[in-house]
């Protein structure tokens, strides 16, 4: 099966049983301060699972966009991917695990309804337990699982392997349900159960694996198991049951409303239809593929390097096409600066390959056509993709060059290769190691393994402070509910209408950023503004908050919605029921909240303050700190909330 037909039959499959589908939140979240990128089906969903009312309902099927940094590393086997779609099921407080694991197993294995997988090929993973936490085994799902292979004729023995380690040891044993620990098989926002903090949620696990047949590798371990990195076994969907609460003396209480959050990986999963665990050889690859191998005059497959090289090319300028088709441009900080890397780390595997002229905007070209059925407006953006593509490539191929004159310079005066200096070439000009190291040789100079030593220690702490920023970053969707946050946020809405007032309605939302210290807005506006028009915005937003205006949240039609004039993202497809906040008018209520007298409304997923009043308590007002360019056409603006 292509990728739309197994994304139509699992939004099917779960609407015929009762399913509201939502569409794909956006892959650059807006109104959200934790992340830069939507990188899980649930993550827009957290508030959902925390507890507050879906306006679809208690029962949801998507498809989700999504993309993973932390995975940049990782491309360049067969499976891994930065950009992904995460097919998604979720009860909410709704049905559990006697109807969960049975309706994915016949989405699996059923050949009319769903993807026809052979059940002998599939191998299941669950909760072995954690008896530090007092936290027992999953002996339901064990169970459940007993009696779906037993329904096929398999007789599913089951196995003990408690931690991935033991089964590297062990191995397979025969099994086709294997029980491993907390760090495999639970799910929390914190970890494991001992690292939750009190109040927060979770629950136990259970992973399905598709059997390729692909030998064992014995680099990742004496035996092959299932959750063995060979190649081998390949997760393609996880069942997380949220029926725990942490509770403050560290015991564990049962959820009142227990919920499901499925997630699978929509290109695995049509991977395991062709029986092939490459996918890269999935049909959204072909036109970008087709592009690389006529520029390169080699074939994908030709050998290990060039296959990797490939790889990275097709899985970057995916992601590229989707963040520029959102509003991404290429930076050096947030964002953008991952856009950046993904343009550069591809223009190095293209020269590689062989590439020598411009051959990104021609690669991205291809995925415009294979999402066009799903997210039209990748194509739509098609002119503004290619064009900046063309510039990033045309610049880096600039810094390159600057980079090789340096390193000439370098190795005719010192006659030697210098770890920290390595990683200089890297942070400044994008050489890796492999580039640095394979021009040195040509002029005769090898770097020593002190010099290699001293750059992987560069290195490495490098990358721990990228993940430590990342962590932050990706902490979890909507999990930042600190009270300044919660206040920047709805300063936020306030600005937007203020700067409408002030500039003009044609001002929109580009992009933001909210955290506990300060907000950051961009929006649409050609001109530098003046000092009197921030003067203005100052004085209408401190207004606002000195009218002590309620701010209520409703949920309603999206039609509704629309003809209020609620401000939304652009080009973003929103359900048939919407989240709406309004802030004002000063007698306004959760049960009559009188819209056409509000100051702002807006579609929005929360949090918000319940009254303006409380932006500024301490005496705080609000100040721009900051308005500057952010891109062509678009201004960027900080602001505080702090006393005079």
């Amino acid at each position: 099966m292509n990728v739309s037909e197994v994304r139509k039959r699992y939004l099917d499959f779960f609407k015929a049983r009762g399913h509201a589908v939502i569409p794909s939140a956006p892959v650059v979240p807006e109104n959200d301060p934790t992340t830069l990128f939507t990188s899980s089906g649930m993550q827009p969903l957290v508030p959902y699972l925390m507890g507050q009312a879906h306006p679809e309902g208690t029962r949801l099927v998507d498809s989700q966009m999504s993309f993973r940094a932390d995975d940049i590393e990782e491309v360049g086997d067969n499976r891994h991917t930065t950009f992904f779609e995460m097919l998604g099921n979720w009860s909410l407080g709704d049905y559990f695990k006697a109807e969960q694991l049975p309706w994915f197993f016949e989405f699996l294995t059923d050949g009319k309804s769903g993807l026809g997988l052979d059940p002998k090929n599939l191998y299941v993973t669950v909760f072995s337990g954690d008896k530090e936490a007092g936290m027992p085994a999953d002996d339901e799902s064990v169970g459940i699982w007993k009696e779906l292979f037993a329904k096929e004729g398999i007789n599913a023995a089951f196995v003990a392997l408690d931690t991935e380690e033991r089964g590297g040891e062990l191995g397979m044993q025969g099994g086709r349900i294997f029980a491993y620990g907390a760090k495999k098989n639970w799910w929390s926002r914190a970890g494991t159960p001992s690292k939750m903090p009190s109040g927060e949620i979770g629950g136990p696990d259970s992973e399905v694996f598709y059997d390729f047949g692909v030998p064992h590798d014995p680099r990742f371990g004496r035996e092959c198991h299932p959750n063995c990195d060979c190649g081998r076994f390949i997760e393609i969907g996880n069942s997380v049951f949220m029926q725990f609460i942490k509770k403050s003396d560290d015991s564990f209480g049962e959820l009142p409303k227990r919920n499901v959050d499925f997630g699978g990986g929509l290109e695995r999963l049509a991977a395991a239809t062709h029986g092939d665990p490459d996918v890269f050889l999935i049909d959204v690859f072909d036109a970008a593929r087709n592009v690389i191998t006529e520029r390169s005059g080699t074939g994908y497959g030709t050998d290990a390097a060039t296959t990797r090289s490939f790889r990275i090319v097709l899985d970057h300028m995916r992601a590229a096409s989707f963040m520029l088709a959102s509003g991404i441009t290429p930076a050096n900080s947030e964002q953008g600066y991952v856009l950046r890397r993904l343009i550069r780390r591809s223009i190095r595997e293209a020269d590689k390959l062989g590439i020598k002229d411009t051959v990104l905007p021609e690669v991205a070209e291809g995925y415009g056509d294979a999402y066009a059925d799903q997210y039209p407006f990748v194509k739509a953006n098609h002119d503004f993709i290619r064009d900046e593509l063309a510039k990033e490539e045309a610049q880096f191929r600039k810094t390159l060059a600057n980079g090789m004159r340096e390193l000439e310079r370098q190795l005719e005066k010192y006659k030697q290769i210098l770890g920290s200096y390595a990683f200089v070439l890297f942070t400044t000009y994008g050489f890796p190691l492999e580039l640095t190291r394979e021009i040195a040789e040509e002029h005769g100079i090898t770097m020593s393994d002190q010099e290699l030593d001293l750059y992987e220690g560069l290195m490495k702490k490098h990358r721990e402070e990228s993940r430590a920023g990342a962590a932050q970053k990706f902490a979890g969707g909507l999990a930042d509910h600190q009270a300044e946050t919660i206040r920047y946020h709805t300063a936020h809405h306030i600005l937007l209408k203020a700067l409408q007032m002030v500039l003009g309605p044609e001002v929109h939302q580009r992009g933001s950023n909210i955290t506990s210290e300060r907000l950051r807005i961009d929006f649409n506006y050609g001109t530098k503004l003046t000092d009197e028009q921030k003067r203005e915005v100052e004085r209408i937003v401190n207004e606002k908050i000195g009218e002590a205006l309620p701010v209520t949240r409703t949920v309603m039609r999206k039609e509704d919605a629309e003809k209020l004039g609620a401000e939304h993202e652009f080009g973003a497809t929103y359900p048939e029921q919407v989240s709406v906040y309004s802030v004002g008018p000063k007698d306004a209520s959760d049960a009559d909240p009188k819209f056409a007298d509000a100051f702002s409304i807006e579609f929005c997923g929360g949090p918000h303050v319940a009254n303006t009043a409380e932006l500024g308590e301490g005496g705080k007002r609000f100040k721009i700190q900051k308005e500057e360019a952010s891109s062509a056409g678009v201004r960027r603006i900080k602001a505080v909330l702090a006393a005079p």
